[in-house]
């Protein structure tokens, strides 16, 4: 008699829940839950997902299960969570009544807080920090692509084995790691650049590739470590070199970086940032969560971040301002615009 799959259900179903849902179901009963639109797309035409060196997979509608309520959870025996970090409390305390008791809850959203905001709603159930280090964009509705490269990274604890199981057994590289703390912040410093991609409105590589905008992801990465060390935070290292040497190499003339630092720039030619995806689909973007969570941090240990404060104020001018008549910046402009607000 053969083994039930297991039953996974992704609440939040956007980029990164489609890609994970859409490699997941081979392998799982997969539950998509999110908005009814795109729910809709994945009824009538199934997901596809591309990227991350593996073959391009279609997902036909009959071989996933799609919601847009909380309530589609009952049953499961893992919920990934995938909304934004703004939305974090209020999916806690919807999913809170449907959840069994078995039930596994992972977090595998940006930002700090999330798996602690999670247990502290959800306190009878295991929850699982998580962290997704590659890029995914939505090309077209129902097309999730991957963009980098990297491993899925979650609690070492026992009762993460079965899900990095069945990750493995999906082709997804996973690896337990017993210091999420210091992964999360790792993570936050990479995604400073989020925010400068979407700025420049360039694809993610070409945008590295320029040593003026590495230069501005410098400036923000220096202020958040100095933040995380008054925090008492070691990121952990996550790529070859030290987390504290990266603003450094960042700023290493074009020709050199790119000899260097083939691994950051291992990145799809069309790939953009997930702060880039937000403001052209009019999205309210998670820069709280970005340079405004090294401004946070700064502020309580009375530390300068004003390049990141910056880089706050320009987002959210930009989430206001229609994608038509949103200006982009070039490398120089920004550099000097940051520098201008640290003097």
């Amino acid at each position: 008699m053969s083994q039930a799959l297991p039953r996974i259900a992704v609440f939040g179903a956007g980029s990164i829940g489609g890609y994970l849902g859409g490699r997941l179901a081979p392998v799982a009963d997969v539950t998509l839950i999110g908005r009814a639109k795109a729910m809709a797309v994945v009824q009538d035409d199934g997901v596809s997902v591309t990227g991350g060196s593996r073959p391009p997979r279609y997902v036909p509608a009959s071989a996933l299960r799609t919601a847009t309520g909380p309530d589609a959870v009952a049953g499961a025996d893992i919920v990934l969570i995938t909304v934004k970090s703004a939305d974090t409390v209020t999916a806690a305390r919807d999913l809170a009544p449907h959840l069994d008791e078995r039930t596994v809850v992972c977090s595998l959203q940006n930002g700090l807080h999330n798996a602690e905001l999670l247990r502290a709603e959800l306190p009878e159930h295991t929850v699982l920090a998580g962290m997704v280090p590659y890029n995914v964009v939505q090309t077209r509705p129902g097309h999730f692509h991957q963009g980098s490269e990297g491993a899925l990274m979650l609690d070492d604890v026992p009762a993460a084995r079965p899900l990095i199981a069945t990750l493995a057994e999906a082709d997804l590289a996973v690896q337990p790691h017993a210091d999420m703390r210091g992964v999360q912040h790792a993570k936050l410093l990479m995604n400073l650049n989020n925010a400068l991609n979407a700025l420049s409105g360039l694809p993610l590589r070409t945008q590295l590739e320029q040593r003026s905008f590495r230069a501005c992801l410098a400036l923000c990465q220096r202020e958040a470590l100095a933040a995380f060390r008054a925090e008492g935070v070691e990121p952990a290292k996550l790529m070859p070199i030290p987390p504290a040497l990266i603003p450094r190499l960042l700023r290493f003339p074009d020709a050199v970086f790119r000899r260097v630092a083939r691994r950051i720039l291992a990145i799809d030619p069309h790939a953009r940032s997930s702060t880039w995806e937000d403001l052209q689909r009019g999205r309210v973007t998670e820069i709280d969560m970005l340079q405004g969570e090294v401004v946070a941090m700064a502020t309580r240990h009375s530390l300068p971040a004003p390049a990141s404060a910056r880089v706050v104020e320009l987002v959210k001018r930009a989430e206001k301002t229609p994608p038509d008549r949103r200006d982009t910046w070039t490398g120089p402009e920004l550099l000097a615009d940051l520098r201008a607000a640290c003097r």
